[in-house]
């Protein structure tokens, strides 16, 4: 399909978020007849349908009518939308392909693409390993974009052969997909987006279809210390690279910590890469994190110079780990990424100092024995908010929370309210750390809209 005819085809574009949207604009401007529904109505959309009036979209809004599969030669999927609609049944039923934009990206693609995906992690990751490929290729040269935030779709008329292109891919996209990325990263595959693929099986399943799409001169990339990610050893189609904190065994080539220099093992030796100390994000999840993209990059022939430049300088992605102020003498933190509780417990594992966590939101459907026995053991004061609260209640009873000993909970119904809280019992040297364990829709958009509300708080705390 790469070089597609869309001239007059009929395209349904399910979900007006930024990756419809851009799908939309792209095929429209190919020629296709191009519909766009979504189940907001015009006055909800109204800045949106605005923005796209000159791009000959036609828009039905309020409601998915089975209809307008009549006509349809293709039903493009927004990474948002459950394929369990019944639009989207009846198109299956139908037999009409089903695709979305990061499918039509890689169909259309000029240049090599790393593809990354994972539970945790994959913002930080393909930051890091972007502005390690730009170092080594120049601005010009470098794409980033995918499920980080930028559809790349709206660049790929402006890359060439020798561009790289590093694109964040979810599960939600990946389980549409039929192409996979020429150097293809599953970093972990822990419980998430349950209450979205049902079981841990069609959740491992998804993620797994980024390697298993490869052909015979691609590469995978897997983390040796991530059994999830470990177990797809099998499913790897030619060249295999891996990550981990401990040396590869012989005759696996992958990136290592060995002491306090990163390296790398490959056919030829062990070359140093650089030294850990120029890593300034905290937490071991995060060292984790660097040592992925150093492999990626290696795998897609970055030099140990572009790679040691990607990382120095680098202090984090918003909303994950970001600091935000000093106030009352604790340093205040915004985790508002960590939408599931394990992704939570490494948040928590980042620090030595006193916490105040702020957790709650809504609960995907996932377990919090783990998160619950850590909070128990190294957590001073613990502010439970949103729907999840009963949740996270019954896992805190079950890991006997009242044997703690020292830990004192506070349940507010929001985020404000959680601050306040915080801000009550904050002593110097605590760190407040707002790191969920649950979405943000019961109160916010997304998690971005609940990290900037939570920052804007904390910087009105007077």
């Amino acid at each position: 399909m790469k070089n597609k005819d869309w001239a007059d085809r009929q395209v349904i574009v399910v979900g007006a978020a930024r990756q419809g949207c851009a799908l939309a604009e792209f095929l429209a401007q190919r020629g296709a007849q191009v519909v766009m529904t979504d189940l907001k109505t015009e006055e909800e959309l109204m800045d949106t349908v605005e923005k796209f009036s000159e791009a000959g979209i036609r828009w039905v809004l309020g409601a998915h009518p089975l209809n307008l599969l009549d006509d349809a030669d293709l039903l493009a999927v927004s990474g948002g939308v459950p394929l369990t609609i019944p639009l989207i049944t009846e198109a299956v039923n139908r037999e009409i392909p089903l695709t979305n934009d990061s499918q039509i990206f890689m169909e259309q693609a000029p240049c090599r693409v790393i593809g990354i995906t994972g539970s945790a992690g994959k913002t930080t990751t393909t930051t890091l390993v972007g502005r390690m490929v730009r170092e080594e290729l120049g601005e010009e040269k470098t794409w980033i974009g995918g499920n980080i935030g930028h559809p790349l779709l709206t660049d790929v008329d402006q890359m060439g052969e020798e561009d790289l292109a590093v694109v964040e891919l979810s599960s939600f996209q990946l389980e549409l997909m039929t192409r996979a990325p020429d150097i293809a990263g599953v970093l972990n595959i822990t419980p998430n987006h349950l209450d979205r693929h049902g079981t841990m099986e069609a959740y491992q399943a998804a993620k797994a279809r980024i390697i298993q799409l490869q052909n015979q001169t691609d590469t995978a990339v897997l983390n040796r210390d991530d059994p999830g990610s470990w177990s797809l050893q099998g499913q790897v189609v030619d060249k295999l690279f891996s990550f981990g904190m401990d040396r590869p065994a012989a005759g696996h080539r992958g990136v290592f910590l060995d002491q306090e220099t990163i390296k790398v093992q490959t056919d030829a030796g062990i070359e140093p890469l650089f030294a850990r100390e120029i890593i300034e994000i905290r937490g071991e999840h995060n060292l984790e994190n660097v040592l992925g993209a150093a492999a990626l990059a290696w795998a897609a022939g970055i030099s140990p110079r572009a790679i040691a430049a990607g990382v120095e300088g680098f202090s984090g992605v918003e909303h994950r780990l970001e600091f935000v102020r000093t106030w009352k003498g604790a340093d205040w933190y915004n985790d508002s990424i960590a939408t599931a509780p394990e992704r939570a417990l490494a948040s928590m594992k980042s620090f030595t100092e006193p916490l105040i966590v702020l957790a709650g939101g809504r609960d995907k459907d996932l377990p919090w024995g783990d998160f619950a026995g850590y909070v128990c053991e190294h957590v001073r004061h613990l502010v439970l908010f949103g729907e999840a609260v009963p949740v996270i209640e019954r896992a805190l009873r079950e890991a006997d929370v009242e044997s703690a000993g020292g830990i004192q909970i506070s349940r507010v119904k929001g985020l404000r309210e959680a601050v306040q809280k915080a801000a009550d019992v904050a002593r110097p040297g605590d760190v407040v750390l707002l790191s969920p364990g649950g979405t943000s829709f019961d109160e916010f958009r997304d998690f971005a809209a609940r990290g900037e509300a939570y920052k804007k708080l904390v910087e009105n705390l007077s």
